[in-house]
């Protein structure tokens, strides 16, 4: 395919999407989503059941395994215009993470078993990886499973495990064995929630969204069967993950749906005589954060060329994830400021959607996404990390 085709390709790519968004995506979850208002449980499953419907939910893998098989470039389309749509993200684990170790190195059973089921969204999957005392060093998790016949007893508690209260399965690391080195002693079970022993505490956040939570497992019996690998397995299955993140652009789709509602924001509030947008310290501080993100963006872009071409992405990921949390906080921060008083409303019930919103409503988002953002400093892999890559690996310090 020629360079012109394959734009021509992509522009008629965009154009249908774009199309199934506007006449699919149910109006009011686009509202919510816009207005950062969280969808429930039942929401999530009717908008991920319309996107397995269309064959859209496991952008990820290939027609082979029940995709739609896009090329890396396809899927950047799609989730530019997905973003731009107000869609929610989905409840992306089973696709993500679940779908794809298991497709490596499941079980014909269980491949039949469930792969279909996360292809059709009919049982969605949470990741039960952190624990109290294991966040980065996860190596230290304590959840233990001991087989006893044809199950694993399993004791211990999964914390920060987004989505837990309507999940139907965890996908789930629990340490099998104490010998050796801890890595070594790491297994992957796929648990039923429903499971006698599960229970699950919400951990709401300080805007008031239900998201996160802690799962406790007392004595909860495990079918030996639902153990994905080998026994020590777990940590080569974790790492095969990481594979998965490769060329995703769906993060930078984000920034640029954050920087169209932060045009919104400053060409509607005012600044003394004129509008934010006409502020000369505002357009200083936007020119500088966009110009970081075109560049960021750009070194993403070579990132994919990379993968589309079946090479090793090496040390560009840690630049790529690091400026990518930063134009996250600076976005946020910009839109907070341009929103002013504002943009300062606080109402959890609002934000769960059980009650109604402060006007004017699209800066209702504003102050929870400014203090969401900051996570990003340690979530996935801290910044003095992939700052000591760097200085390891690129500047040779």
């Amino acid at each position: 395919m020629t360079t012109q085709s394959s734009a021509l390709h992509l522009e008629q790519f965009r154009a249908s999407v774009r199309a199934f968004f506007k006449t699919n995506l149910p109006d009011q979850i686009r509202d919510k989503t816009a207005a950062g208002v969280e969808l429930t449980g039942a929401e999530y499953r009717e908008w991920m059941g319309i996107l397995s419907r269309q064959g859209w939910v496991a952008v990820n893998w290939t027609s082979q395994h029940g995709g739609p098989g896009w090329s890396l470039w396809e899927r950047a389309v799609y989730e530019e215009e997905y973003f731009r749509a107000k869609a929610p993200r989905i409840v992306e684990v089973g696709v993500k993470m679940v779908g794809p170790v298991i497709l490596a190195y499941g079980s014909d059973a269980q491949r039949e078993r469930f792969v279909p089921k996360i292809l059709d969204s009919s049982e969605l999957w949470c990741q039960g990886y952190s624990e109290p005392d294991a966040g980065s060093d996860l190596a230290s998790l304590k959840t233990t499973a001991v087989a006893d016949g044809d199950v694993y007893r399993v004791q211990g508690s999964k914390i920060w495990t987004s989505y837990a209260h309507f999940s139907d399965r965890m996908f789930t690391l629990v340490r099998t064995s104490d010998k050796g080195k801890k890595r070594e002693g790491i297994s992957v079970l796929l648990i039923d929630m429903k499971s006698p022993g599960i229970r699950i505490r919400p951990i709401l956040r300080m805007d008031g969204r239900h998201e996160f939570n802690e799962v406790f497992l007392d004595d909860v019996e495990v079918p030996i069967t639902d153990r994905i690998g080998k026994e020590g397995e777990g940590w080569t299955l974790a790492n095969h993950l990481l594979g998965h993140e490769r060329g995703n652009m769906s993060h930078f789709m984000m920034i640029e749906e954050m920087f169209d509602t932060l045009t919104k924001i400053s060409t509607s509030e005012s600044a003394g005589a004129t509008t934010v947008a006409e502020s000369l310290d505002f357009r200083r501080s936007l020119a500088k954060i966009k110009i970081e993100h075109m560049a960021l963006r750009v070194t993403a872009e070579k990132i994919m060329q990379e993968v589309t071409a079946d090479r090793t992405v090496g040390k560009l990921a840690s630049v790529v994830k690091l400026g990518r949390n930063r134009s996250t906080q600076d976005v946020a921060r910009l839109m907070f400021e341009a929103g002013g008083y504002s943009a300062m409303p606080y109402d959890p019930l609002a934000i769960r959607g059980e009650g109604p919103l402060p006007e004017p409503k699209y800066l209702f988002r504003m102050a929870p996404e400014y203090f969401d953002s900051r996570k990003s400093s340690i979530a996935g892999g801290s910044e003095e990390i992939q700052k000591d890559l760097i200085a390891r690996r690129i500047l040779g310090l």
